[in-house]
Formats: structure tokens, sequence, C-alpha cells
């Protein structure tokens, strides 16, 4: 039965890895491309883009009285995930160390790049700052969450949950406590791996 998870879980990571190749293509299909991690849009595109955007007066008046009333609701919450976003960092830089696992790099997940889009306002572009950083920073965290989770408690639940992460699958299944001892050592040594990994793909000072 193991053997049968772990090769559906296979499957799944090699769909998901097409699924990004063919994003990939339909991205540049919308003329822009990533050159040493920046957005590169063409001179073409970006004019044309430009004639769509919607000025400030018409966008508000189309969002309606209501929405930007709420909007200070929305901003207020900066504060927690900033404050989330701070001990996390704090956290994984402390006890990831001593149990020897491999850092979330933050970067990969707190992205900065839609405000950069042509047919976007002012207001437009801060609201996907916001978003980017809000959102960025939650994943961030749940990965975070999700290596803590392997390392102390790699057990499924009993009842299906909704929205876990991508760590749970290969997870210990509940009530297997014979596995459990020798699984959970298993758990905590593929971590370790990761960060071997993350040596091996890091070049050395100096190097290219």
């Amino acid at each position: 039965m193991r053997a049968e998870i772990d090769d559906l879980i296979a499957r799944i990571r090699t769909l998901e890895a097409e699924l990004e190749d063919r994003l990939a293509e339909r991205r540049r299909a919308f003329g822009y491309r990533m050159r040493r991690g920046r957005v590169v849009i063409s001179r073409r595109v970006r004019k044309r883009q430009q004639a769509l955007k919607i000025g400030l007066h018409r966008y508000l008046f189309a969002s309606g009285v209501m929405a930007v009333l709420t909007a200070p609701f929305i901003y207020i919450v900066v504060l927690p995930i900033a404050a989330l976003d701070a001990f996390a960092s704090l956290y994984q830089s402390i006890c990831f160390r001593v149990y020897g696992l491999a850092r979330v790099r933050r970067r990969d997940y707190v992205v900065f790049d839609r405000h950069k889009l042509p047919y976007l306002n002012v207001i437009q572009k801060l609201n996907c700052l916001y978003c980017a950083y809000a959102n960025g920073v939650l994943a961030y965290v749940a990965e975070i969450a999700s290596r803590t989770e392997q390392y102390w408690c790699p057990i499924k639940h009993a009842a299906r949950v909704a929205g876990t992460h991508r760590r749970y699958d290969g997870f210990l299944e509940y009530g297997d406590v014979a596995d459990y001892p020798d699984g959970l050592q298993d758990q905590r040594q593929q971590l370790k791996q990761e960060l071997e990994a993350g040596k091996a793909k890091t070049p050395p000072e100096g190097g290219v």
C-alpha cells in the first residue's frame, strides 16, 4: 500500500512539472519573458497594455462606495502579517539550525512583479503589492510550518483535511503504530537530505 501511495505522489509531481511547462509557454504568448529573475515586457506589448489602463476616477467609481469604505479594514491586516513574517523568520533562523533543517527561502514566496504591468493604475498596483506580500508571507510561513510538522508530527489526520500542504501526502498513516518509530526518523532524514541537496546546488564562494 505504501509503495502505491509513493507512486501516486511521484505521478502527481510529474504532472505538476508538466503543468508548469505549459503555463510557461502561455506566459511567453502574452509578450513577456524572464531575464536574470526580472520581467521583461516587449515595447509593443507595453504600448498596447498602457492604452488599456483604467483611470483612477473611473476605477473608484466602478468599485463603489462600500468597497472604498472597506479598504482600511483590508490594509490594517498588514500589521499582523508583518509580525508573522518577522517571528516566523526568527523562528526558523534559530530552530531550523538546531534541527539541522534547510531554511525556507523567503524570496521564493514573497515576489513583487505584478505592479510592473503597464495596464494597471496606481491603486491597482498598490493592491497587487499588498496581495503579493500578504499571500506570499502566508505561503512562506505555511512552508515553514509544514517542515516543522514533518519534523515533529508527520502523521495524517483520521478525517480528510482540506488544503493540506505538499508534504502531507507522504506523512505516516493515522494509527500505524508499527511504522511510527522508524517512520518518524525517516521523515526527519528526508528533511535533512533537503538541506544537503541545497548545499550541493549552492556554488562555493568565488564559484560561478
